[in-house]
């Protein structure tokens, strides 16, 4: 009888086993990804928002195997940039499954995507609006709103948007130029702390695609709600179906004919990876010990900086005595320190600490300050069998 194939083993690349053997076999500092934990929070928000096409921000971690998995879930991708066009492409993942988000682009940006064959775009002033002239028969665009969210981590309605008054203006100008405009975008910002934004805006925004319809002045099918869906740092966030409840009630009143959408990024990579560092060397001050990393503000944990999140860290090591202790990177930078005032077990030099929840805006922004290299990424359970590659980018 012919034997059966064996099924491929799960592994978890956060237990302690697993980060110290990843170490052993691809060294430090190291950002691991896990695709399952991908998955997990795809088709968790999947259930949170039924009915919505989720399009995977790349932003916040642009790696191919996020990327990968995520499609392969069956989602869509937001891109904003002609690198991540580039990338996208160069995955040979279908246009189709892509849109292009950039309120503010270069017409080389919007020329390269619609190379690419990227069919929906995003603007938000008349100036953007003119820019696609030339591409009339090729795109079709979606107007964003600004709704001001003082109470989200990150407010992205600041920089992008127009006011909701100035809608019809914009799309009678599209429509003069013989641009469709399919529908309206928003974006309430990261890290909300509930979704009652969402709501504001989603009500808002509906009321303007009836006004819009009214006078013909587009398509007007489609509203992307944007992301800003929250997760876990060092402070708890609510349970994401609880969290989008009131969206999906809102959602519900609209036509049954709009489509709608959402861009999420750091709730779909944020959690699935953890950055491991090393202890380079310590020194006593003040009656606490300070250890260097390999690893630092200005790598992994340039989040810190740009994205206002702290990571919960931990050591490896354990030990009953836990004595005050400071955290710094490993640059020559006074700045470059991740955390202060830790109760830690005495550190030696090749110890690791791990940051948690580290997916998102993190290796994406870090830099290679005084010639610290990145970290390496290596994603996990990227497919049945994986277990443990590095993938390595660009590619």
């Amino acid at each position: 009888m012919p034997s059966q194939p064996r099924k491929a083993r799960y592994i978890d690349p956060f237990h302690p086993d697993e980060i110290r053997r990843l170490v052993r076999e691809f060294g430090s500092p190291l950002l691991i990804v896990d695709c399952a934990r991908v998955r997990a929070q795809f088709r968790k928000l999947r259930k949170a928002l039924p009915g919505v096409d989720l399009h995977y921000a790349l932003k916040p971690m642009p790696h191919p195997a996020v990327v990968e998995t995520v499609v392969d879930e069956g989602g869509f991708l937001d891109l904003a940039t002609t690198g991540e066009v580039q990338l996208v492409a160069r995955l040979g993942i279908s246009p189709e499954r892509c849109i292009h988000t950039h309120p503010i682009k270069r017409d080389e940006d919007i020329r390269n995507a619609v190379h690419f064959g990227v069919r929906t775009f995003v603007a938000d002033n008349p100036d953007e609006i003119r820019k696609f002239e030339r591409y009339a028969r090729d795109v079709r665009l979606l107007i964003r709103v600004s709704f001001r969210s003082p109470g989200a981590v990150c407010d992205l309605s600041r920089k992008f948007g127009c006011d909701p008054e100035d809608v019809l203006a914009l799309a009678r100008l599209a429509a003069e130029l013989g641009i469709d405009v399919r529908g309206l975008s928003f974006h309430v910002g990261s890290q909300a702390i509930d979704s009652a934004k969402h709501v504001e805006a989603i009500n808002a925004c509906a009321k303007l695609i009836a006004a819009a319809r009214r006078e013909r002045l587009g398509t007007f099918d489609t509203l992307d709600i944007g992301g800003g869906f929250p997760i876990e740092y060092m402070q708890p966030v609510p349970d994401i179906g609880r969290f989008c409840a009131p969206i999906r009630a809102a959602l519900a009143q609209l036509p049954k004919r709009v489509r709608v959408i959402a861009e999420p990024g750091r709730y779909i990579v944020g959690p699935a990876a953890i950055g491991v560092a090393s202890v380079m060397g310590r020194a006593k001050r003040e009656g606490h010990w300070w250890y260097y990393l390999d690893d630092g503000l200005y790598g992994s944990y340039s989040g810190q900086l740009y994205d206002h999140a702290r990571y919960p860290v931990v050591p490896l090591r354990n030990g009953s005595e836990r004595l005050p202790s400071v955290l710094a990177g490993p640059t020559c930078d006074s700045i470059d320190v991740i955390a202060e005032n830790l109760m830690l077990p005495k550190l030696e030099a090749g110890d690791l600490i791990v940051g948690q929840a580290m997916g998102a805006y993190t290796w994406a922004s870090a830099s290679e300050f005084n010639f610290f290299p990145r970290a390496t990424v290596v994603s996990v359970n990227s497919k049945p069998g994986d277990l443990g590659t590095v993938t390595p980018f660009p590619l």
